[in-house]
């Protein structure tokens, strides 16, 4: 009895595993093979598999094809195999990517006149497609790859909105970037000029000459971002001449600006774009580039591209003092140029900050209006266990030109406070100037805090905070514009700056502050 159980499963198996048909053993099958639109009837002897019924019938199978039943099958009398062929393509198109079309509120034009900014222009991106076909019917398609061959740029008009604010007098001019565009100040504050109306300013650079005569701007590249980051341009202030662009000079990322010069001079240095973070590797070089009427000549290396010291693949930045000397902060040093050799000449010794990320920081600099001093943020030591590169604390300290000492003025007042002097003023018989820095609201987390605007005496003596008011947020990181002749009317110095999106003007003496634009579009600003 248990025999016949055995017996009885066994050919249970067997019929399950051979379609309830017994095993076929010695001599001939008929089978059909269904390939390429043809059914090729063939004889091939018993316990032959479909891979050696497929070589004997010349029919060969690629990678993507199917057959059923499986190539390691054992075929029978009567079994039919298909071969269905599978094809693999490719293709690429071009599709145009429609514009978006905004519409911005300003105080800088009429109560509802309308202003278009920038014509829609439609991108384009190049798309390819991973197609798959069964004997030639599709059945599968999908993007596999995007690439923006350019971007779209958005239709702009901007809408008049009145200003709730009494114009002020200002002297000389006041550029403001703002929505992608840049506006000329001049007079008063209820003077706004349109002088740059791209609607693709990145804000990276954004400088007036030194008498206000010319503006230093950079543009985004119509090229993917992998290829161009941006371009350098200059324009005439006053509004009367269209934008040159700077032959050669792309890929500005961290310095471009005027020397002190009778001739307009200006300088830049550059970067390589690169797929990976941060999106650039910097060259650390640096040009030179005089002007001839308006139009810029070809720009003169002075600094051949080099390795830039610790964290060098960030890059470099620069300051021209008013004496013409050129001095340059990077990671690890604060230093001179020789404009004659390009050699660069270590002042002082900076602890990189280790930031664990994919940026460096550079120590924030500015010049005294009489160039026998700079004021830089250093980076200050911090008590163990912590490291002196992860120290989260900073100092402002003045380094003098002429003997190369140094002096910390104020402690722990965060990384990114941006000393900025004012011009020299005269009274009575005294030349004398101010420092307006940046005090971080969380000193220890300097680097994500909102800041406020604190002024001292050029000897670190009286300072005092001056905006915004403790009570209010703080603002975001940036360096303040001072006015260049004390404004007509006001006793004190004015400096401008901008604050949630608005340009405001604030007397440094009393901490008065004067909102001048309401509709939140601002970025950037200077004032010569």
């Amino acid at each position: 009895m248990k025999t016949r159980l055995i017996l009885l499963t066994l050919c249970l198996l067997a019929a399950t595993l051979t379609g309830c048909r017994s095993p076929q053993f010695g001599g001939d099958a008929s089978v059909t093979v269904n390939a390429d639109g043809a059914a090729t009837p063939l004889t091939v002897e018993i316990g032959t598999t479909v891979a050696q019924a497929l070589a004997q019938a010349g029919i060969s199978v690629g990678n993507l094809d199917t057959v059923e039943p499986p190539l390691y099958a054992v075929l029978n009398d009567g079994d039919t195999v298909k071969v269905t062929r599978v094809v693999e393509t490719f293709v690429t198109e071009e599709i145009e990517i429609p514009f978006e079309k905004q519409v911005v509120r300003s105080d800088a034009i009429a109560k509802d006149e309308t202003r278009l900014l920038t014509s829609g222009e439609n991108g384009l991106k190049e798309e390819t497609w991973r197609v798959l076909t069964e004997d030639g019917v599709e059945t599968s398609r999908r993007v596999v790859k995007t690439v923006i061959l350019k971007e779209a740029v958005a239709e702009i008009t901007m809408v008049g909105a009145q200003s709730a604010f009494a114009p002020l007098p200002i002297p000389g001019r006041v550029v403001l970037l703002a929505g992608g565009n840049a506006w000329v100040m001049e007079g008063t504050t209820g003077n706004r000029k349109p002088l740059v109306t791209t609607g693709d300013l990145d804000g990276r650079v954004f400088s007036l000459s030194p008498t206000g005569e010319f503006l230093l701007f950079t543009r985004k590249s119509k090229k993917p971002i992998s290829e161009q980051i941006n371009t350098l341009w200059v324009v005439r202030a006053n509004g009367q001449s269209s934008p040159q662009q700077v032959s050669g000079a792309v890929n500005i990322v961290h310095f471009a600006g005027w020397a002190p010069t009778t001739t307009p001079t200006f300088g830049y240095s550059t970067v390589e774009p690169r797929a990976a973070a941060p999106g650039w590797q910097a060259n650390n070089d640096f040009y030179s580039v005089t002007l001839s009427g308006s139009i810029p000549a070809t720009p003169r290396k002075l600094i051949e591209a080099n390795g830039g010291g610790l964290y060098g693949w960030w890059g470099i930045t620069f300051a021209w003092g008013y004496d013409g000397r050129l001095v340059y902060a990077r990671p690890d040093e604060v230093g001179i140029v020789d404009q004659e050799t390009g050699l660069l000449r270590p002042l002082l010794e900076i602890t990189p900050l280790q930031t664990n990320s994919d940026w460096a920081w550079i120590p924030p600099l500015g010049w005294a209006p009489e160039a026998r001093t700079i004021f830089v943020v250093t980076h200050a030591p911090a008590p163990a266990p912590l490291t002196a590169e992860g120290s989260p604390y900073f100092d402002l300290t003045a380094v003098s030109m002429i003997n190369d000492g140094s002096a910390r003025l104020v402690q722990n007042i965060g990384m990114f406070a941006y000393p900025s002097a004012s011009p020299v003023r005269v009274r009575g018989d005294e030349r004398t100037y101010q420092v307006a820095y940046l005090q971080a609201v969380f000193p220890d987390q300097s680097e994500t805090s909102r800041y406020r605007v604190f002024v001292m005496d050029r000897d670190g003596s009286g300072r005092r905070a001056v905006f915004p008011p403790t009570d209010a947020v703080g603002i975001e990181p940036q360096v303040v514009a001072w006015s260049p002749q004390p404004i007509e009317g006001q006793a004190g110095d004015f400096f401008a700056v901008v604050y949630r999106g608005n340009l405001w003007l604030v007397d440094s003496g009393n901490g008065q502050a004067f909102q001048v634009t309401n509709d939140g579009l601002l970025v950037k600003i200077d004032w010569k």
